[in-house]
């Protein structure tokens, strides 16, 4: 009879474990990869400013900077399952890497029409960038359904919702930009917010509180820049400096805070990380191209090595 207790015990602890790593396994379905983490120039090491999340099955593109097809390669993401792409706003250097990712994904395998989410504005800036490439598009053998774009444009709220997915969009302050949105990403009780481009707003934190990954742009001047260079004033001006990150990152209370479009003037990543320390103490990533997070129990951060 000890022998049957024994073995039954072992039984539940066994089936235990078994439905502890399957919880994992479901909670960890959520990746965040860091496509492009740079500012509008055109550096190598760190590309314009885009993100892939991996929800389960499903695949979302936020913003296409320069470069986001060249990442995807890296990432060995197939171009047909990048489908689905959400812009936070229309400036250039989150805008400029769509005619890569709609043509070569298309000539890469896509056959279906790329999906684009944005602004007002988003479906007049894609009628006439399909136009402009109507002579390569009718030339191609393969004319197929991924040659097409299917335009949504949206205000706040959810954008998006299936397979357990819910994308929210939050109009954020980037000052004359309007509007200028963010996104939360919720998928099986897991949550991402990305700021878009953003000043301190009251509506990120207010959508970001408890999330468990919190991407957030960042931009600081040295005293000397921002003291004698309109310029950098300026560009500073309209997005976060990085002791008002770290008062959102506080007032929000992430599992982990992650810097992306990184613009800097005359500051290093070290300051960089000093100043956002004088509001906030917590879990900090200063994020880099091909940077992956794993959402689960724990949140796993690994580097894919660029390649040729």
């Amino acid at each position: 009879m000890s022998f049957i207790k024994t073995l039954a015990a072992s039984l539940l602890v066994l089936i235990h474990f078994s439905a502890v790593a399957a919880q994992e396994k479901i909670s960890a379905d959520l990746r965040v990869h860091l496509l492009g983490t740079g500012s509008p120039l055109p550096a190598t090491l760190r590309f314009g400013p885009s993100i892939l999340v991996e929800a389960g099955q499903q695949k979302f593109i936020f913003d296409a900077g320069r470069g986001p097809i060249q990442r995807l390669h890296t990432l060995g993401i197939p171009f047909a399952e990048a489908d689905k792409l959400f812009l936070t706003h229309l400036h250039s250097d989150h805008t400029i890497g769509i005619p890569d990712l709609y043509l070569t994904g298309w000539l890469r395998g896509r056959k279906v029409p790329l999906k684009v989410w944005g602004p007002a504005g988003t479906r007049h800036m894609m009628e006439h960038m399909v136009k402009s490439f109507d002579y390569d598009i009718k030339i191609r053998l393969d004319q197929n359904a991924g040659s097409k774009v299917e335009t949504t444009e949206f205000t706040e709220g959810v954008v998006y919702q299936k397979d357990d997915v819910t994308i929210t969009a939050f109009e954020v302050d980037h000052g004359p930009v309007k509007p200028a949105f963010g996104f939360r990403i919720d998928y099986k009780g897991r949550s991402v917010i990305l700021s878009g481009d953003t000043r301190y707003s009251e509506s990120l934190v207010k959508h970001a509180k408890g999330v468990d990954l919190l991407v957030h742009e960042v931009a600081a001047g040295s005293d000397e820049l921002m003291r004698t260079s309109p310029m950098v004033r300026n560009v500073v001006g309209i997005h976060t400096e990085p002791e008002m990150a770290g008062k959102v990152f506080l007032e929000t209370a992430p599992r982990m805070a992650v810097y992306s479009h990184i613009v800097l003037f005359g500051v290093s990543e070290a300051q960089l990380e000093q100043r956002t320390r004088k509001t906030y103490a917590g879990p900090l990533t200063i994020g880099e191209d091909l940077m992956t997070f794993e959402i689960g129990e724990q949140i796993k951060v690994s580097t894919t090595k660029a390649s040729e």
